[in-house]
């Protein structure tokens, strides 16, 4: 099941700090979350002069409980960076859509 996930960062004045503490082991367990499938897309969410405030991944898990039990072990909700977290439901249709097309269904 796919999920978007919206992460906001705290706004505390340490929040940027926090975030780059926790930015390395972030991004080392995301290459076997892109083998295994479960990442699908993300990137930071930006303010108006370009600060990171927070993130969105598209992810996928089989079920909410797997999803949770990621997050309990992401590097920006253990470090205190990500600290408003919305999950969504989500099926990415774009891409469905363009591999039906290419297939001539």
């Amino acid at each position: 099941m796919q999920f978007l996930v919206i992460a906001r960062d705290g706004t505390d004045e340490a929040a940027l700090a926090r975030r780059m503490a926790a930015r390395g082991a972030h991004f080392e367990r995301l290459p076997a979350m892109l083998a295994a499938g479960q990442m699908l897309m993300g990137g930071a969410l930006l303010d108006e002069d370009g600060k990171m405030i927070g993130s969105t991944a598209l992810v996928e898990f089989p079920d909410r409980a797997a999803l949770d039990r990621w997050l309990e072990q992401e590097p920006y909700v253990t470090g205190d960076v990500w600290l408003d977290i919305e999950v969504v439901p989500f099926r990415l249709a774009v891409t469905g859509a363009i591999e039906t097309l290419a297939a001539g269904r």
